[in-house]
């Protein structure tokens, strides 16, 4: 696991035992974007270069939320 992760969870998991409800929100939106960015930057590392418009279209769907 990678040194962000690491260290969102372990903010995580400081807020969840001794912080308030707000605090550990901000944590846990921490840790998921931080998983975000490590999966993203595998798969990216492999994948041929993305159009623009390619990018601009992940990027739409991150910003608007992608609900499954």
């Amino acid at each position: 696991m990678s040194t962000p992760i690491l260290k969102a969870r372990s903010r995580l998991a400081l807020a969840t035992r001794y912080g308030r409800a707000d605090d550990a929100e901000d944590a846990r939106r921490d840790l998921a974007a931080a998983k975000l960015e490590a999966s993203i930057g595998k798969i990216t590392a492999d994948a041929p270069p993305l159009t623009d418009e390619q990018r601009d279209h992940l990027a739409a769907l991150i910003r608007q939320g992608v609900n499954r």
